[in-house]
Formats: C-alpha cells, sequence, structure tokens
C-alpha cells in the first residue's frame, strides 16, 4: 500500500510535532482538533520548530515553507476520510480513544490503517472498538517528536503481518528507529521510564531532597541527560499519572501505586511546562 496521505487527530504537543516530522519528509498531512485555536497553537509551534531548525542550517528555506504547505488543518474528522494512515494523538484516556477508533472507524477508507500514539493503553482493547481490528497499530513516539529517534510500533493481539511490517516501515520513512513491542500496558520505555519518575515524586514528598538536588543526583550519578522531575514536568504530570494508573490498573501491584502528591499536583492543575507550574515553575 502506497502511503502519502497521513491523518493526525489530536492537535497537541504530540500531534504537532507528529505533523511536522510526515511533512518534513514529504507526506501529505491533514491535521485535525475539535478546537480551531488548537490548531492555530499547533501551526504556530511547527513553524517555530522548522525556523529553528532552518537557524542551525539543517533545513532549507524553501524546506520549511514545503513542509507548512503539506500540513492541512480542520476540525471536521471526515477531512480524514481519505487518508492512508490515521494516527490518534488525543489525551490518554481510555474511553475518549476508544470513542474516537470507533468514529475513525466509521469514517476512514477500510483499507486504511489507524494507528494510536497511546504512551500506555492496550493496542488490543482499542483495536476491538473497530470493524478493522487486524490493521489497527500503535505507533508511539516519543517528545519532542522531532527530535527525539524512537517509535515504538507495538503489535495488539489482532493486528496483521502487513499491517505491522507497514507501520514499521512508515517509521523507518520518516528517519525514525522503530522497536517491536508486544502490546502490554506501558509497553517497553514508560513501563520501565514511568515508575522512575513515580519513584522521585516519593523521594520529593519524604524530603529526602530537594527536586532540583534530586535531578541532580540523578544526572550526575546516573549520566541522565535530565532529572526525573524535569522530564516528568516537560511529559505533563497528567500523562505520568495516566499511565501511572493503566500500569496499576493492569498488573494490581502496588509498585506501580501512583505517588499521593503526584495526585495532589494533579488536581491543583499544576501540570508541568504546559501550565507553567509543575515541580519548577516555568
Amino acid at each position: 500500500m502506497n502511503m502519502q496521505k497521513i491523518g493526525v487527530l489530536g492537535a497537541g504537543t504530540m500531534g504537532s510535532g507528529i505533523s511536522q516530522v510526515f511533512a518534513i519528509n514529504g507526506y501529505n498531512v491533514t491535521l485535525i482538533d475539535i478546537s480551531a485555536a488548537a490548531l492555530d497553537r499547533a501551526m504556530d509551534a511547527v513553524d517555530k520548530s522548522l525556523s529553528r531548525l532552518l537557524s542551525k542550517e539543517k533545513i532549507t528555506g524553501q524546506q520549511k515553507s514545503d513542509a507548512l504547505s503539506r500540513i492541512r488543518t480542520g476540525v471536521n474528522l471526515s477531512d480524514l476520510a481519505d487518508c492512508d494512515v490515521v494516527i490518534e494523538a488525543a489525551t490518554e484516556n481510555l474511553e475518549l480513544k476508544l470513542q474516537l477508533m470507533a468514529q475513525l472507524d466509521a469514517i476512514v477508507r477500510p483499507e486504511a490503517i489507524l494507528a494510536s500514539n497511546t504512551s500506555s493503553i492496550s493496542i488490543t482493547r482499542l483495536a476491538a472498538a473497530t470493524t478493522r481490528p487486524e490493521r489497527v497499530v500503535g505507533l508511539h513516539f516519543f517528545n519532542p517528536v522531532p527530535v527525539m529517534a524512537l517509535v515504538e510500533v507495538i503489535r495488539g493481539l489482532q493486528t496483521s503481518e502487513s499491517a505491522f511490517d507497514s507501520m514499521e516501515a512508515l517509521a523507518k520513512a520518516v528517519g525514525k528507529t522503530p522497536v517491536k513491542v508486544k502490546n502490554s500496558a506501558g509497553f517497553v520505555v514508560n513501563r520501565l521510564l514511568c515508575p522512575m519518575l513515580n519513584e522521585a515524586v516519593f523521594a520529593l514528598s519524604e524530603n529526602l531532597a530537594s527536586a532540583s538536588e534530586i535531578d541532580e543526583a540523578m544526572k550526575m550519578g546516573a549520566n541522565h541527560p535530565i532529572g526525573p522531575l524535569a522530564l516528568c514536568d516537560m511529559i505533563g504530570l497528567d500523562v505520568q499519572l495516566a499511565v501511572m494508573q493503566v500500569l496499576f490498573e493492569s498488573f494490581k501491584d502496588s509498585k506501580y501505586r501512583p505517588a499521593p502528591l503526584l495526585v495532589e499536583m494533579v488536581e491543583a492543575g499544576y501540570l508541568g511546562r504546559k501550565t507553567g507550574r509543575g515541580f519548577y515553575q516555568y
């Protein structure tokens, strides 16, 4: 299947980054969101990101102009009808994703592939919400999408070999390094990473050290490029909490229990960089 038209559902940080990566690599992208304001912010983010690449002479002015022209935006799901692949990049919420997958299934042509950028939710379960479960694949990009090389390609129980292989090839085509992953809560990276971030929140709540000291310790002692609490702020505390809840509910193991401080901060609306306050102020 010749894949040239890519749909992206959700114009947040991940959706805008995914759109940029495909557009700069020559694909036509349709970016959809229910909010016109969110679409404007997404296109502004893409413009600024491409401008940074231009200033570093990693792309030319013509490449920037071409990439921007390849992204069209809209607020109607029906605009995705002619896409070869649609990547769902909505909020990490099971009920929302199930609803969106069912809606996409009814709109997008039967031979198209539905992919989800979920960071923790079962691809098998999402696939079951459609009439084409064999053509549903997990395609988990990492933030910031234009910079991070990894894409987890997740196979649900129903996913066909051809659909899985085509998504692995698509990830390579946009310069990413795919890792094949079997469906399981949190997949590989977040199964390992999020419990570590959660433990850093426990350490902070127990006053073992300040947020900056915890981060500095992990940067200097474990050679991490960014500390766990600063990374949590970058990811979004709400996303971190959602992943921990999925892990806890899936495995019923207390080691995945979300830190109470994390829960309270999300309840307070302190979600990290996107709200200007998390473990640090921005």
